[in-house]
């Protein structure tokens, strides 16, 4: 549960603003997507892969 701390000469949308990027920096909605399919540990790995993969042609030997 997120708490957020307002004070009383705060308006609404200051306190709208300071929930939402408390949510976002969560991970709430990124786990829940996440967690919606499945995927298996071997694909996950693979992606890994591909990612340092990209980088490293992309950036060099110093990216990593």
């Amino acid at each position: 549960m997120l708490i957020i701390d307002v004070k009383d000469s705060e308006s609404i949308d200051k306190a709208l603003k300071k929930y939402k990027k408390k949510y976002e920096k969560s991970g709430v909605l990124k786990e829940l997507r996440r967690r919606k399919q499945f995927t298996k540990p071997s694909v996950i790995r693979r992606t890994e892969v591909l990612k340092a993969e990209y980088k490293m042609q992309k950036y060099g030997t110093d990216a990593i």
